[in-house]
């Protein structure tokens, strides 16, 4: 969807990146002279399942632990489970026993942005729940859309054995829209209560625990299965493996991801979208190419489509591995390759684990992941995860957290020692603009498509076609709410035509202008 039309504005990003990278450079610093500031992305992940953000004083300690590791961003999950480490979202505040005056986003906020660090807000997508005993708030979608629920109501992944749950984790399925909606209007909910510079999506796919790393065991509900037969006239039960019913499950989060990305988009359109990319296991170029990843076939995860697509902004790789075996040294180093090649026109980060790796080990995979390509491209930046368990020994032992933090700055920001190497953030650095944001050359088309009788029209193709030729130039699907968007539509007049069953094409005109989201408005069909 919109691939077309976004090839027709993407050599103009990718050129206005390159320029702002090679602008960056800037001149060689002197004694006297501040050096000019890089474009990097330079961040932690800051888990809330540590007390890194429980009061002030933690936050305190977050924004100068972030200041000394030379850090622009901070990626702060405070969206675990449908919940908020928040006051003021459409998701119930955390059960975490914190002051109940005290909101930890407004406060990260506050002190980071005043320390000139961004705040990306990263929320969990499809986690219903993960603890032993029921969530505490009554009103939380577990008590109303998990186990005791019944029918569409239900909200729960299945899997091809029956099970909803593994372990303690319970995880909602994308391809029910009430479900799918709630997580978009959440997210919506803090982008329009918060002065964040983002999102970060987690768990923005199917779960693990497959019987195979080839094919996803999930996507099992009634729901689910009963949209699937819907679309495309079948009436069996497809196993894991079927063709069509992977591309129709990738489908889905995909679509959540488009949702997500063009209501942050109305609301406001230079706020980032990022998403936690999946790397499990050898790059593509061990295992046959894109297709045949875990991160596509398995957890159906397409991060590549959506950069290609334009429906999210940055990719932010969990390319964890540890430096020291050499198996993984070359699975980190193979992602960190089609990283690099695959922006289109957008950002990759590396995420490093941190917490696998000694300090010195985390240092080699920075610059290993910092460094060009065969191709000359590289990524725009490193996020590590994560701020709570800065290194293997922290990990091990987490009284050595502050030790092995300030260690990892240390090394990250001065001189080596020996004077062999400059450091890897050896000068400053803001987070690399959004040129296709800042300056866009295009707009976006949405909409929602209803029958007679006010039902959603659920896979039905809706097309942008030229007003005087009517030849077509993008086209998309109807979600499970009727809802469809579609991204990098050049500005001016276009004709939008909906199929819809029984009827001919119903049609609208829009009137796209760069930057802003258009609404195809259709009368009931």
């Amino acid at each position: 969807m919109g691939r077309i039309i976004r090839a027709i504005s993407a050599l103009g990003a990718v050129g206005a990146m390159g320029a702002l990278l090679a602008s960056s450079v800037g001149p060689t610093p002197t004694a006297t002279a501040e050096p000019n500031p890089i474009a990097q992305w330079r961040s932690y992940w800051v888990d809330s399942f540590r007390p890194s953000i429980y009061t002030p004083e933690n936050v305190d300690k977050l924004v100068a632990d972030a200041e000394a590791l030379g850090a622009n961003a901070l990626i702060v999950q405070v969206g675990r489970w449908m919940d908020c480490f928040c006051n003021r979202s459409a998701f119930p505040r955390t059960h975490v026993a914190i002051d109940p005056a005290f909101d930890p986003l407004d406060d990260v906020i506050e002190k980071a942005h005043a320390a000139g660090i961004e705040v990306h807000a990263w929320v969990n997508a499809t986690p219903m729940w993960n603890a032993a005993t029921p969530p505490p708030s009554p009103d939380h979608v577990f008590h109303t859309h998990g186990e005791t629920a019944t029918g569409a109501d239900r909200w729960l992944n299945k899997r091809v054995d029956g099970a909803e749950r593994v372990n303690t984790m319970n995880v909602m399925d994308p391809a029910n829209p009430a479900a799918a909606d709630y997580v978009v209007d959440g997210i919506a909910s803090i982008v329009d209560e918060y002065d964040i510079d983002g999102i970060n999506l987690d768990y923005i796919r199917y779960p693990d625990y497959n019987s195979t790393t080839e094919t996803s065991d999930w996507g099992y509900s009634d729901v689910s299965l009963q949209r699937f037969r819907d679309a495309t006239g079948r009436t069996d039960t497809p196993a894991p493996a079927d063709l069509q019913w992977s591309e129709w499950r990738r489908a889905q989060v995909t679509a959540l991801v488009r949702k997500i990305y063009l209501s942050m988009y109305e609301r406001k359109p230079l706020a980032r979208l990022s998403v936690n990319g999946i790397t499990y296991g050898f790059g593509p170029q061990s295992v046959g190419g894109w297709e045949r990843t875990r991160t596509y076939a398995e957890v159906m995860q397409d991060w590549k489509g959506w950069l290609d697509e334009g429906i999210i902004d940055t990719t932010v790789a969990m390319n964890y591995k540890r430096e020291h075996l050499p198996d993984q040294q070359q699975m980190f180093r193979e992602w960190n390759e089609v990283l690099a090649d695959w922006q289109a026109g957008r950002h990759n980060v590396v995420g490093p684990a941190v917490y696998l790796n000694s300090v010195p080990d985390s240092v080699r995979q920075a610059r290993a992941a910092l460094m060009p390509t065969a191709t000359g491209n590289r990524v725009v930046g490193w996020s590590g995860y994560s701020y709570a368990v800065p290194s293997a020994a922290a990990n091990t032992d987490p009284s050595l957290a502050d030790a092995e933090r300030a260690a990892l700055a240390s090394a990250f920001t001065q001189q080596d020692p020996t004077g062999a190497d400059e450091p890897v953030f050896a000068r400053p650095a803001k987070v690399p603009s959004m040129p296709w944001k800042t300056r866009p050359e295009t707009g976006h088309v949405t909409g929602e498509l209803v029958g007679q009788d006010g039902m959603p029209l659920d896979q039905r193709t809706v097309s942008v076609h030229d007003l005087r030729t009517g030849k077509k130039v993008a086209s998309g699907l109807t979600d499970g709410s009727g809802w469809f968007g579609i991204v990098d539509v050049p500005p001016g007049s276009w004709q939008v035509r909906a199929d819809v069953p029984g009827s001919h094409d119903v049609r609208t005109v829009v009137h796209v202008r760069k930057g802003r989201v258009t609404t195809a408005a259709f009368a009931p069909s």
